[in-house]
């Protein structure tokens, strides 16, 4: 019989039908409602979230348990708002993970070997797409967005076998701590005020990012982020306005009428054709007949706000995108900002770079692990999957050459040292 999550109507990221009270809030870059539950209804104020706090207290532990509570709503809406407002966030997300490259499982066994292959190629992931790769892409992504990253493995209804993977928002679990090592799995239902117990919490997958001490949920990577994309699309915005008010250039036609008494009688007629004639004049350019404007008396003709020119923001707008890119660990120029004289990327650099990414590999590996290993489970194998990840190469290959060119000819010196040294160690013992 299939093993699956606690079943229960409605969808999993539907709450729960409460009296609420709205308490208005800003977090700096959007302003959002802070849902809280009304006392009307006998239960304490939490977030719509993280209705369950973590109150767990172990009998062996000195001491008590840290409470912390799950990330509000809010705060995970502000992120995905977030990324799309601000394209270099959602680049730097996709170059992350491209970059964090692939991996293969090995086993002794080669029928295990065989089997464990084909099923990270074609295991089916959120009915969307296949593949270990996929799954581990799309968790990266969920982790670095929401500092959180879940997921559920699907077992078939005739064997038991592992026939599937499923990434879940991260809103709809909530974990409760129960001892210093231990946690309870919850999931949100729309039927029911109380959280529903997870009946197969094995099955779930779940990693946090940066975690503070003590606690269970992770950090984003965009946290800190939103006030500085606060001002930068503040920016953005000006911008726009200004070039909607002079960008689209608009002129003023003004007649001055000579001191002659019939042209002072006759100025507004005068003015009204020299409206016509310069309006029928732009419409006619509109189409591609270049029209000369021929007027008598006094007209001048002056571009509204050319005098004026547009605040210079490059600066701004350059300091804000440094501290943002700082926060997302990428360099520069792979998001396309030219920023220095050269356009490489230095050692240092490259550096910094894999150890991030082999951060978030140490992360991903030990979910990895745990599936690989319940597909050979569930096929009779007792093997033991090694994960084996793909060599990160930021580095050009023409230094990656030369460098291992001079490995392999100081590794040649040292073994022409050590054989000069054996034969003299034999001349001087046959004395």
């Amino acid at each position: 019989m299939r093993l699956r999550l606690q079943e229960h109507k409605g969808n999993l990221l539907k709450f729960p039908r409460t009296v609420i009270r709205k308490e208005v809030f800003s977090l700096g870059f959007f302003s959002f409602s802070k849902l809280r539950r009304s006392k009307s209804n006998g239960l304490a104020s939490s977030s719509v979230i993280s209705t369950t706090a973590i109150r767990g207290r172990a009998a062996d532990s000195l001491l008590p348990a840290t409470h912390f509570a799950a990330p509000a709503a809010a705060e995970w809406q502000l992120y995905e708002g977030l990324r799309y407002a601000v394209p270099v966030i959602d680049a730097a997300f996709r170059k992350i993970v491209r970059l964090s490259g692939g991996f293969h499982f090995t086993v002794d066994n080669d029928a295990a070997q065989s089997f464990l292959d084909q099923f990270c190629e074609t295991v089916p992931v959120n009915a969307s797409s296949c593949s270990m790769q996929s799954f581990a892409d799309q968790m990266l992504d969920c982790l670095l967005l929401y500092g959180n990253a879940v997921g559920e493995m699907l077992l078939a209804d005739e064997d038991g076998s592992l026939s599937g993977l499923r990434i879940l928002h991260p809103a709809a679990v909530i974990m409760e701590q129960t001892a210093p090592n231990q946690c309870r799995f919850s999931m949100r239902t729309s039927d029911s005020d109380k959280p529903i117990p997870v009946r197969r919490p094995e099955q779930l997958l779940f990693t946090a990012l940066n975690p503070p001490a003590g606690g269970l949920y992770g950090v984003s990577v965009l946290r800190g982020i939103p006030a500085l994309s606060r001002i930068l699309l503040r920016i953005y915005e000006c911008i726009g306005q200004n070039y909607d008010r002079a960008g689209n250039v608009r002129y003023a036609v003004t007649y001055h009428p000579d001191g002659d008494p019939a042209s002072l009688a006759f100025a507004k007629d005068h003015a009204e054709e020299i409206a016509a004639a310069w309006q029928d004049g732009i419409r006619a350019a509109q189409h591609g007949e270049i029209r000369d404007f021929i007027s008598v008396g006094n007209v001048e003709i002056h571009a509204i706000g050319a005098d004026h020119t547009m605040p210079n923001t490059e600066i701004p707008v350059r300091q804000l995108l440094e501290q943002i890119v700082s926060k997302l660990s990428i360099p520069p120029f792979l998001l396309g900002f030219s920023w220095s004289t050269t356009e490489r990327m230095s050692s240092q650099q490259a550096d910094i770079l894999t150890s991030e990414l082999e951060y978030f590999r140490r992360l991903l590996t030990p979910l990895l692990l745990k599936i690989a290993e319940a597909a050979l489970r569930s096929q009779g194998f007792a093997e033991h999957p090694v994960i084996c990840w793909d060599h990160i190469n930021l580095q050009d290959e023409t230094e990656l050459a030369e460098a291992r060119l001079k490995n392999a000819q100081a590794h040649e010196i040292e073994l022409r040292n050590q054989i000069t040294e054996t034969e003299m160690r034999k001349d001087c013992s046959n004395v």
